[in-house]
């Protein structure tokens, strides 16, 4: 079924927009960021610094991005949609026209951790929930899903942007048309009718009256149940699987003998196929259930880490999707599932906050993991090791969504005794 069949029919228009919005918004935020691998060699080549060192401006990032979602909830959560849109992309094309100028370690973790892992915070998965969930109710997995798979859209569509700009004007050069391409945004978010849009769609039921959720649970009343730390350890693994593996992929591709051009191209399929990875999966979910589908995600997952390994011992470039497309397919197809559940059980006052607070659980994951893949090479010259913890990371997170019974059955007791 089509998304916008899921809306009445005067408000599939608003609908449809914000979720193509929110699409962009991910694709800017979150896809952005992720070319990052397309970049790592070129930086250590001129700055002369070990992998794990490069490895730790993008794990500053991812973890930025995380530790500042619970400020990015609840800055929506007050404030509302306009400003935390406008603070979060002034953030990230400052950040990205300064990061072109910069010749220090330190001030790699500045700019490009805090600045843009603050600005990612700001406009990516925090308000994307927040507006989706108010607009989409039967089938808001799907919703959430499309929006998300910005994230392999902005991949699929930047990474092979980022080489051309490297090739043509260097990394520095690369990184100052990103930022000045993503400040001429502003206009575009100064001018959309927040206050209509954060109200929600007519007989949703998280529908708001003045553009405020009201009732519901808070932050602190949601730390105290335990499907919020079961999604926070959930974060934190998937990110320990993925992060590690995808930021050092395009450096140890070339290591196995394809050209810039060869590695920058296949991890842009890997995100190309995120994007409908993600869709595909939020459709399933809403069809077929929360664990079968995740478990399915997650085997993909340690398929693609295992065909990527395999090129160590088998020197051939077409078993290079192996690794591409069970990857892709997995990448970031966890996020919908969780986001529609903490749409449906927390909704309200807090969910914002709620969501962002879960949230750093994956910037956190993804930060350890980041870093520690490029510490791994540096101490084993290999990969190895990270493509073993990436498998484990994996098989934890397939045993919580079996195990929680708040994330199996999709409820929660207290749920009930909460004011709506």
């Amino acid at each position: 079924m089509p998304i916008a069949l899921t809306l009445l029919p005067r408000t599939v228009m608003i609908g449809t927009f914000i979720v193509t919005f929110c699409l962009l918004m991910a694709a800017v935020g979150r896809g952005m960021g992720e070319t990052y691998a397309v970049f790592l060699l070129p930086l250590s080549s001129e700055m002369g610094w070990e992998r794990a060192g490069v490895a730790s401006v993008f794990a500053a990032f991812i973890m930025a991005m995380g530790v500042f979602s619970p400020l990015s909830g609840h800055l929506f959560d007050r404030y509302g949609a306009r400003f935390v849109y406008m603070v979060g992309i002034a953030c990230l094309g400052v950040g990205y026209c300064l990061t072109g100028s910069l010749n220090a370690l330190w001030q790699f973790y500045l700019c490009m951790g805090l600045l843009n892992g603050f600005g990612a915070a700001l406009i990516w998965q925090v308000p994307a929930q927040s507006l989706i969930s108010r607009w989409f109710d039967k089938n808001l997995a799907t919703a959430i899903s499309f929006a998300y798979a910005g994230y392999g859209f902005g991949l699929l569509a930047l990474a092979p942007i980022a080489q051309l700009l490297i090739h043509s004007h260097g990394w520095r050069g690369a990184y100052q048309y990103f930022g000045i391409a993503i400040l001429c945004l502003l206009p575009l978010v100064a001018i959309i009718p927040w206050k209509r849009i954060e109200q929600g769609a007519p007989g949703n039921p998280r529908r708001t009256k003045a553009g405020r959720a009201e009732g519901g649970y808070s932050l602190r009343e949601a730390l105290g149940t335990r499907v919020f730390w079961a999604m926070f350890v959930i974060y934190f693994m998937t990110s320990m699987a993925i992060f590690g593996v995808s930021i050092q992929s395009v450096t140890y591709l070339i290591e196995r003998g394809f050209d810039s051009l060869e590695a920058a191209g296949a991890f842009g399929i890997a995100g190309m196929l995120s994007f409908a990875g993600m869709f595909l999966t939020g459709v399933a979910a809403d069809r077929y259930g929360r664990p079968l589908v995740a478990t399915i995600s997650y085997v993909l997952t340690i398929i693609g880490v295992c065909g990527l390994a395999s090129l160590q011992f088998v020197p051939e470039k077409l078993l290079v999707f192996a690794w591409v497309i069970p990857y892709g397919l997995s990448m970031g197809a966890r996020g919908p599932i969780i986001t529609t559940l903490m749409a449906k059980l927390f909704h309200g006052r807090g969910l914002g906050a709620i969501y962002g607070m879960t949230i750093m659980g994956q910037g956190v994951g993804a930060g350890i993991s980041a870093w520690g893949g490029g510490l791994i090479y540096d101490l084993t010259g290999g990969y190895n090791l990270t493509f073993s913890i990436s498998i484990i990371s994996a098989l934890f997170c397939i045993a919580l969504f079996w195990l929680v019974p708040e994330i199996r059955y999709g409820r929660i007791d207290a749920v009930a005794k909460k004011p709506e």
